[in-house]
């Protein structure tokens, strides 16, 4: 590694260090603080991601850096969420198990559950008038962080950190086992988004990352049994992993394995629901979010605004995500190559797009190190604009001007390597034949 792009690591990596410390010292509006810290430091994230790169990076350099990751999110730990409330209803429902009662039977406000209320919660949980959407393997995870710290963050923290943990040490033995340079395991550690998005703001997602590297990990050293168990543990947290039973459907030569890719992980998905599925309806929710909910979509944005119908704009962009998803079913890139960009799809066909939902893409880039995903990575955090709007007006808008400058690069960076995957592959098949 030249020294000047060794100085220029380190300071970058001071230099976020620095940012994230202001979270914790400066005493302006909380969330004005983590607006400004957001946005530079995904900014400095994108040059991060250049000189890791460009450069050879020694083993003990990588080992320093991702211990400073580490650090970051273990500074968090007791730290209340700034961006989010959604904590909030993730504590309520810790609580509410512990009572010993179904979460998905009552709303928060149901005088049922009046002998639970405190100053804290249900008052700031968000959407009072839905029930809980979140799936049992995320409800015991809610009991378990409740039962260590009560209404404090720090148990949930534990566990999300905890959680990181087992990501960073998943990914390192996938970037092995795909032969890869140890560096890039940085583009995880050193990023800000699940920095902020799990140690700071505490989303749930933090939970599913392991499950969907682990599933990678086992697929790609044959024990594929296990693979599609951790596979089906992921839908519990978020089904993002669902594109990747239909790459794997086809991928298979035999029946029998054909068979396994559809039934083990929605055995393991579907077991879960057992203590709750004949006395309440745990989707109820769910699917009034997934049917209404919509943010920082950008085809959906563009399709509503013209037709004006929230559920047509829906259909046709689930029609567009299977045209442009099932090439990459069928074509020849690498198994694990087709579930990047399937994800990366997903996210921009998708009605709702939180910066949280694109960790999903994050957590890939140490295997794929893709320009589109560090640059949605980096450029999603200017969504935060709504977020700031709404605490300090208490109103939630979205910025077309945000959508272009978060889409566009991204967009066109993903034609280019599509462009760039499309000649490399038709000039092997030409050096074949």
């Amino acid at each position: 590694m030249k020294s000047q792009s060794k100085v220029l690591l380190i300071l970058s990596a001071l230099v976020l260090c620095f940012l994230f410390l202001l979270i914790h010292i400066l005493n302006i509006r909380p969330i004005i603080t983590y607006s400004i810290i957001y946005i530079s430091s995904s900014i400095i994230f994108i040059f991060i991601s250049y000189l890791i790169l460009k450069n050879e990076i020694p083993f003990r350099y990588v080992v320093g850096f991702v211990a400073v990751g580490i650090l970051l999110r273990v500074s968090f730990i007791s730290v209340n969420p700034i961006g989010s409330d959604d904590y909030y209803r993730y504590m309520w429902d810790g609580k509410v198990q512990s009572a010993g009662i179904n979460p998905y039977l009552y709303l928060p406000n149901d005088p049922a559950l009046q002998k639970l209320h405190s100053e804290i919660i249900p008052k700031f949980v968000n959407n009072p008038e839905l029930k809980t959407i979140y799936f049992p393997l995320s409800q015991w995870l809610f009991y378990a962080g409740y039962s260590l710290s009560g209404e404090a963050a720090w148990g949930y923290k534990l566990l999300l950190l905890i959680s990181e943990l087992i990501t960073l040490l998943a990914l390192f033995l996938l970037i092995r086992k795909k032969n890869l340079p140890d560096k890039y395991i940085l583009l995880y550690a050193l990023c800000p988004l699940p920095i902020i998005q799990f140690s700071l703001d505490a989303h749930l997602d933090g939970f599913g990352l392991p499950l969907l590297i682990l599933a990678l990990f086992f697929y790609v050293d044959n024990k594929k049994i296990l693979s599609l168990i951790f596979l089906g543990l992921s839908f519990s947290i978020k089904p993002v992993g669902l594109l990747f039973l239909p790459i794997l459907f086809f991928y298979e030569n035999k029946f029998t394995d054909k068979i396994k890719i559809v039934f083990i992980p929605l055995i393991a998905f579907g077991f879960q629901f057992l203590p709750y599925i004949f006395s309440s309806n745990p989707f109820e929710a769910f699917f009034v979010y997934a049917k209404n909910w919509m943010f920082n979509g950008i085809v959906f944005n563009i399709i509503d605004s013209f037709i004006q119908n929230n559920q047509t704009a829906r259909i046709i962009c689930g029609i567009l995500l299977v045209i442009c998803f099932l090439p990459f079913v069928f074509n020849k890139l690498d198994l694990l190559h087709k579930y990047y960009y399937s994800v990366l799809l997903l996210m921009i066909f998708s009605p709702v797009v939180h910066p949280w939902y694109i960790a999903w893409l994050a957590v890939l880039l140490p295997v794929f190190p893709k320009w589109s995903g560090i640059f949605y990575v980096g450029l999603s955090s200017l969504t935060v604009f709504t977020v700031l709007n709404y605490q300090l007006n208490g109103l939630w808008e979205e910025y077309p001007i945000v959508l272009m400058l978060e889409y566009i690069p991204v967009i066109a960076i993903f034609i280019y390597e599509l462009r760039k995957e499309t000649k490399l592959f038709l000039w092997n098949v030409k050096q074949v034949n």
